[in-house]
């Protein structure tokens, strides 16, 4: 009996001794597929996947000090704090850190993270991978603020969220152009993504899922640490966090699997 344990004991300890690996982020992806091709029927599908620290990158999308929808601000004040332990952790890791705060690259101009950036040779991207996709799940057109009353729009950003620390040896950027020839001066073939918002920014900014997956950069959402702007007033009439998740399900379906924060402390 006991040869028969002996083989069995030593693959337990080398598994673990795996997810042990200082250097290897081992995370749990949730994804949604098509199982019967043309039926319309998604399946939630979850997989193990190891990624090198060095070849992984982690972007924090327009994570700003205020935003002029005061329910947004209020959330991302949330999401920020939150945001800084996982980063930390992150960085511990060896995974490089990406802060991209879009229209506020002027209060960051003489700081070495930015200068680093505008440093890197240039590099032409790829051409872009064809990639299609239905509609958003929710109806985002008046805004997607939920303030009652709605507030109204104006860029009240000046940096990203003070709570987040831009520490040495990170990047600052909100341009895709200079965050992909970061990317593959590193050797960088994964991109974590963090922030809001998961329906406008997450997917839209240069640096973000749409435009990074189609140069071929794999993508994985940190689905904890995102929200959208979505005012349940409008369709499909479901609460906030009910319309975040819609826009989820949506990337996992179309772009990129997601990933929870726990398993980027692990």
């Amino acid at each position: 009996m006991r040869y028969v344990l002996l083989p069995l004991i030593l693959c337990f300890a080398i598994a673990q001794a795996d997810s042990l690996k200082p250097n290897t982020l081992s995370l749990t992806l949730r994804s949604k597929v098509e199982s019967f091709k043309g039926s319309g029927e998604f399946d939630e599908v979850t997989l193990r996947k190891d990624f090198g620290a060095k070849k992984t990158a982690v972007i924090l999308c327009d994570i700003w000090d205020k935003h002029w929808c005061e329910g947004a601000t209020k959330r991302c004040d949330v999401l920020a704090k939150k945001a800084e332990t996982v980063v930390a952790a992150l960085r511990k890791k060896g995974v490089t850190v990406i802060h991209a705060p879009s229209d506020t690259m002027a209060f960051y101009k003489d700081s070495p993270q930015r200068k680093a950036i505008l440093a890197l040779p240039k590099v032409d991207p790829p051409k872009n991978r064809t990639i299609t996709e239905p509609a958003l799940p929710i109806d985002d057109s008046d805004g997607g603020c939920d303030d009652d009353p709605p507030a109204k729009n104006y860029r009240a950003w000046g940096r990203q969220h003070p709570a987040i620390t831009v520490a040495e040896g990170d990047f600052v950027s909100d341009d895709g152009r200079e965050v992909f020839n970061l990317l593959k001066k590193r050797g960088i073939e994964n991109l974590l993504v963090m922030g809001v918002h998961t329906n406008m920014c997450v997917l839209n900014r240069t640096f973000a899922i749409k435009q990074m997956t189609r140069w071929g950069i794999r993508c994985v959402l940190v689905r904890d640490l995102t929200d959208a702007m979505y005012n349940p007033k409008m369709r499909p009439n479901v609460t906030h966090d009910a319309g975040t998740e819609l826009v989820i399900g949506h990337i996992e379906k179309w772009w990129c699997p997601t990933c929870l924060s726990g398993d980027l402390l692990k």
